[in-house]
């Protein structure tokens, strides 16, 4: 009989597996506190703009002409009501302004530029016409000739 001692194989027992939850709430929390800190809660100042609307239906009549108009070419020179300047500067641009307005200033300005013209080119005829007191200013929009087809 000391055959049969030696044959019996006991099975090892075994142990039931432990999930440590401890590591898995550390990297949660973690987490949590970065996304906390790497959020923005600050509104940044916006600029309010009234986008021009474009309709399709025809073309939309104006009630009463734009008393002045400042168009911009593609290569940045500037027209008042549809007289061009000696120079494209912004001192030449004022002084037309004023020229042309007269005692008119601060009424609404429509400000049209060239699909070519450069963006600082019409910033400078924004910026222009609101530091003589035009606080209406509007951009004009034109349909592309393939959208006319």
């Amino acid at each position: 009989m000391p055959w049969d001692k030696a044959m019996k194989l006991s099975s090892p027992s075994r142990e039931e597996p432990e999930i440590n939850l401890t590591s898995l709430i550390d990297v949660v929390l973690l987490l949590l506190v970065f996304f906390m800190i790497t959020t923005s809660f600050v509104r940044e100042s916006k600029i309010g703009i009234r986008l021009p609307e474009a309709d399709s239906s025809g073309a939309v009549e104006l009630s009463e002409p734009s008393p002045l108009t400042i168009s911009v070419t593609a290569q940045g020179t500037y027209l008042v009501n549809g007289r061009q300047l000696l120079d494209s500067r912004p001192e030449t641009l004022e002084s037309a302004i004023r020229v042309i307005t007269e005692d008119r200033l601060g009424d609404r300005v429509t400000v049209s530029a060239d699909a070519e013209a450069s963006h600082q080119a019409v910033i400078t005829a924004m910026d222009v016409a609101g530091r003589l007191g035009y606080v209406e200013i509007n951009i004009a929009t034109v349909k592309s000739g393939k959208a006319q087809q």
